[in-house]
């Protein structure tokens, strides 16, 4: 049987399938952050060691994974820009990823890309996966065959999955918006086909509305905060920061930070054109949460269709996709089978 798996990399967190057993597809995640080390320093420490992947690139190593934020230096940035592919960190992202499946080899691993960057990246993404990895601790995994797809893409045909409307959908049009840490997404089909000039992408995500908030925090305080994840929560749970062991509410920024959300809707909106054609609107993506309200202001007259951890959905659905195309191939072959026997 092919193994087939799948690999999101994203600006804020890296995705992957970690193990598959029939319908259940298992999913991983860990911080898209890579720590530059000369040796292989994931044992140091009092506590053991700790929940990471420390991968060669050539004689330096790179230490990725779940308890990343253990490793890194205090001043550490994430994965930006449409160069991010060509980088050594995300070569190491996707070799951890690979490290933790637990596999040898790989009949098809698919990859995704933001839509702005899919077109000119795709050829040199399925290049970069496909061949030989160290991942890392002596092991090796074999990739022989890749495939590059749009990240929301990948959303879609979860979202058919989960409702069983595979076969509706290929005859419908559909808007898949990605709210993602770095980037907004967008991407209208028909069926499963991608129309990609009403797609794409801009650099609108929930990092930049998080970055306003905290740069007016600072201000405010008379000195720097950085704290992201506890800016993330609190609008998540719609509740005040703690800061020096007080409560600290966020409100009235707000209304400055949420202009990210309606920059980013604006340009969805001058792009795809009329919206009357949509069947379906499906939202996915770590920031959808935060994003919908002004998404529905946007669209009033559709529902906003949204899944269940949409923090996997485009995973999920490379992973699917990936598995739908290797089974008609074997289906394609077993029909010339037949036929060369005639």
């Amino acid at each position: 049987m092919s193994i087939v798996r799948a690999i999101d990399v994203g600006y804020g967190i890296t995705k992957y399938i970690r193990r598959v057993d029939g319908d259940c597809i298992e999913c991983g995640s860990f911080l898209s952050m890579a720590e530059f080390c000369s040796s292989d320093t994931t044992m140091q420490g009092l506590g053991g060691r700790r929940d990471t992947v420390a991968v060669p690139m050539g004689p330096h190593f790179y230490e990725v994974g779940p308890d990343i934020e253990l490793a890194l230096e205090p001043w550490r940035s994430t994965l930006k820009g449409e160069d991010f592919i060509t980088t050594p960190e995300y070569l190491a992202l996707m070799r951890g990823a690979l490290y933790y499946m637990n596999v040898e080899v790989i009949d098809l691993l698919v990859v995704g890309l933001p839509v702005a960057y899919f077109a000119d990246k795709k050829d040199s993404l399925v290049k970069l996966a496909e061949g030989e990895h160290a991942v890392g601790r002596g092991r090796k995994v074999l990739v022989k065959r890749a495939l590059a797809v749009a990240q929301p893409q990948g959303a879609l045909v979860t979202y058919a999955a989960q409702q069983g409307v595979l076969d509706q959908i290929q005859h419908q049009d559909s808007l898949i918006i990605d709210v993602g840490t770095r980037t907004f997404d967008w991407v209208s089909t028909r069926g499963m086909r991608l129309l990609i000039r009403k797609s794409h992408s801009v650099d609108r995500g929930i990092n930049n509305m998080l970055r306003i908030i905290a740069r007016e925090i600072s201000r405010d305080i008379g000195a720097i905060y950085l704290h992201l994840d506890a800016i993330d929560l609190a609008l998540r749970k719609a509740r005040p920061l703690t800061l020096y062991g007080k409560p600290y509410s966020i409100e009235k920024f707000k209304p400055l930070a949420m202009t990210v959300a309606h920059q980013a809707v604006g340009a969805m909106l001058s792009q795809i054109g009329d919206t009357q054609r949509f069947d379906n609107v499906v939202l996915t993506g770590g920031g959808a949460q935060i994003f919908k309200k002004y998404i529905k202001e946007a669209l009033p007259r559709h529902s906003l269709l949204e899944l269940a951890e949409p923090l996997y959905a485009n995973v999920r659905g490379f992973q699917l996709a990936g598995q739908g195309r290797v089974e008609a191939e074997a289906g394609l072959d077993a029909v010339a089978q037949v036929e060369q026997r005639r």
